[in-house]
């Protein structure tokens, strides 16, 4: 049973007909900063969907995707994180769009359902008999699996399609909603960027964890481009930093925004700045974690110390922005968007909160002068010890001689109790009765007693430890809800905060490895003057920089040959099949200038322009990296030409790599064979009669080797036996 919650769907393009509207159908789920979503558009019967992507708390990349495709029904969980609980109420108080909200049981977004609803989906595209198994490995290609909330999503979009029977409402129940086309979705203004691409390109790079405690992923990032950027002081900057490079930009605003900052601070002037804020935002702590326990009232101690580093580290950034150039976007942000209301928590915090006393006695306490109520009652528990101190000493007149003294103590929650030594002759519980006390219980070989003199002090001064506690807890009620009230605040500096110490690790990534800020133009147009690789020349003791150049009119597809170590993975990352290369270069060629992308492509097969598999064009440069031999010896010079390399030269990379003389030889030897059409015939040695005896030899010592055998030496039988005839073997 589906539960409808929401107004009724919102009619987009109304002066449309009708037969030219379409009805958009948005899945998503929202669990641990990350969104996995797919959305069914009826105008084409296709199914778009988007990886699984980081979002922040408020899901701005969520309310991005809802502007951008406008859907007329969202579908979503009933067991939601408390964002997506949040974001709909807010979506469902906008006037202007009331799309109509699907909630659907947790079991209906299941991961294995979802798959399996997938293989069932009507795709008319594909044979009716086609296996199983084959429709998968299709399906596969089509669409990432690599995205459990994203398919975990699509299982109930499906579901929904099946029940509204989107588009074919007027056919025969026997005809199922189709699915004619699977494309991945992206945010305009976001570059596309795959798995694969990501990988190849080690701008991230994941690695075990060398630490067998770690619970979780046990992975750590290794050598990347993220890795040797991120130089981040909070893990909010981390974050926003790695969501950056998952969701790449393409608006000049933003990005000349950002590149304004990190001129700012690569400058060696203004070093003292970048190290005054960066020592702030060390100390920004999870302010939504933080905000999330304040509203449940399950603050600690330490959250509230947190909570105060933080917003005292935010006014120092604040002050430390106002003295930089209002000029600069992002420092006009802070100075104006980080203001009373920071300033004001921070003042309720230091004038509420007693820090050092809260410590010691672990819970929430207050500073003098907040509560008149509360400072009574703590003066005269300051002052209790002496008086109870008084109250025994006229409470042991009054008791039996034998005894030799007694205090008087307060428990909280039991209040006042006359307390004295257990004497030898009290065994039994009998021995505990005195005249005119109550006994309560034995502690420690001390006996507690109540006594009129005790019952008038609970009457007197009542439960003083607890109602301390209970009217403070109140007060930090009341400071929790001013601070609620004002969390607004809070989460901007997580974001402002996040966005500048990512801006200032680009800008120290800059200055310790020599990177100049690029000139962002609209033309379709890239130059590169002495490109750098930014992980190779880390780790390599002599690099060689290359430029590039790809113009609006020529030279936008490259191809770059070249031996192998010669350096053509390193100029692009790029391998492909000799057909398949021919016929995606040839299909761009076709394209009109305008609409052919810059592309970079570095191959082997040095045979492709040799065999006449490409056609003409001024948009095609051929290029590779110049070599020379000298010998027998292979010089790599790494430096880029025009041209196209002739041979592969196999036999002297294979000697570099330090392959057996014999081995290259057999190798020239096979591939020459190989060239002319000649047989290939294997070559044994003369003594491989006598190696296979020796092989047997060794083979049956083991075989008769008597393992229960207690008077057995493995070692001694190793050394004499086996050793000797395996050095045989390798001599031969």
């Amino acid at each position: 049973m589906e539960e409808i919650a929401g107004g009724s769907s919102a009619i987009l393009n109304s002066t449309e007909d009708e037969e030219d509207s379409s009805e958009i159908l948005l899945s998503v789920l929202a669990q641990q900063g990350q969104v996995g979503l797919c959305f069914y558009d009826s105008k084409d019967s296709s199914i778009h969907y988007m990886v699984d992507t980081p979002d922040n708390h408020e899901l701005h990349l969520l309310a991005r995707v809802i502007q951008e495709i406008c859907p007329q029904v969202i579908i979503t969980s009933a067991k939601q994180e408390r964002c997506m609980t949040r974001f709909l109420i807010q979506l469902g108080s906008n006037p202007d769009y009331k799309p109509e909200v699907v909630i659907y049981p947790y079991l209906d977004f299941g991961l294995e359902l979802g798959k399996t609803r997938l293989l069932s989906a009507h795709l008319p595209f594909l044979s009716a008999s086609i296996s199983e198994r084959d429709k998968m490995a299709y399906l596969s290609s089509c669409i990432s699996f690599d995205s459990p909330l994203m398919l975990r999503a699509l299982g109930a979009l499906l579901k929904c399609l099946d029940r509204r029977r989107v588009g074919v409402e007027l056919e025969d129940s026997s005809v199922a909603v189709p699915i004619l086309h699977f494309n991945a979705y992206t945010l305009k203004g976001v570059v596309y960027i795959d798995r694969d691409a990501y990988s190849v390109l080690q701008i991230f790079k994941s690695e075990l964890h060398p630490s067998v405690y770690k619970l979780h992923s046990g992975e750590k990032e290794g050598f990347s481009l993220y890795g040797i950027l991120n130089c981040c002081s909070c893990r909010f900057g981390s974050k926003l930093l790695r969501r950056w490079f998952l969701r790449p930009t393409v608006d000049l605003a933003v990005l000349r925004r950002r590149q304004e900052v990190i001129r700012f601070f690569t400058s060696p002037r203004n070093s003292d700045f970048l190290n005054t804020l960066r020592a702030s935002l060390r100390n920004i702590r999870n302010i939504p974690t933080l905000l999330r326990r304040m509203s449940l009232s399950h603050t600690k101690v330490t959250d509230w110390q947190s909570l105060y580093k933080t917003v005292c580290n935010a006014v120092c950034i604040r002050d430390t922005v106002c003295h930089l150039p209002q000029s600069i976007q992002l420092f006009r942000d802070i100075s104006e968007g980080l203001g009373d209301d920071l300033q004001h928590i921070a003042s309720l915090i230091s004038r509420v909160v007693d820090f050092e006393t809260s410590v010691v006695e672990n819970r929430f306490t207050i500073k003098p002068n907040i509560d008149p109520a509360i400072d009574e009652k703590k003066r005269q528990m300051a002052g209790l010890s002496d008086f109870l101190t008084d109250v025994a000493r006229r409470e042991l007149a009054h008791l039996d001689a034998s005894i030799p003294s007694c205090c008087v103590i307060y428990i909280p929650l039991i209040g006042f109790l006359l307390s004295v030594p257990r004497l030898p002759t009290m065994v039994e519980k009998e021995d505990f009765e005195l005249e005119g006390l109550e006994f309560m219980f034995l502690s420690e070989d001390r006996l507690n007693y109540r006594s009129r003199r005790t019952k008038e002090l609970d009457d007197l001064l009542g439960d003083l430890h607890c109602d301390i506690r209970d009217m403070e807890t109140t007060v930090m009620t009341q400071l929790q809800n001013a601070i609620l009230q004002r969390s607004a605040v809070l989460y901007k500096v997580l974001d402002l905060a996040a966005e500048l110490d990512c801006l200032m690790a680009l800008s120290k990534a800059s200055q310790e490895y020599g990177y100049t800020s690029p000139k962002l133009i609209t033309r379709k147009a890239i130059s590169i003057d002495q490109g750098r690789h930014p992980l190779l020349e880390v780790c390599s003791p002599v690099f060689v920089a290359n430029s590039f150049e790809s113009l609006e009119s020529q030279g936008r597809i490259k191809i770059i040959t070249g031996p192998n170590s010669s350096g053509k993975s390193i100029y692009l990352k790029q391998v492909d099949g000799l057909s398949l290369l021919a016929a995606t270069i040839s299909h761009w060629l076709k394209k009109a200038p305008i609409d052919i992308p810059h592309i970079l492509l570095a191959t082997n097969f040095h045979s492709l322009q040799q065999l006449g598999y490409l056609p003409t064009s001024t948009m095609l440069s051929l290029l590779t990296l110049e070599t020379a031999v000298d010998g027998d010896e292979l010089v790599f010079l790494h430096q880029l030409k025009e041209g196209i390399c002739q041979s592969s030269y196999a036999a002297n990379v294979a000697r570099l790599a330090g392959l057996p003389a014999n081995v290259v030889q057999r190798g020239m030897e096979v591939s020459e064979l190989y060239r002319t059409g000649r047989a290939i015939k294997r070559v044994d040695s003369v003594s491989s009669d006598e190696q296979a005896n020796r092989y047997r030899t060794v083979v049956e010592r083991f075989m008769s080797l008597d393992l229960e055998d207690d008077n057995l030496d493995v070692q001694r039988f190793m050394k004499e036996e086996v050793l000797p005839s395996a050095g045989q073997l390798q001599n031969t």
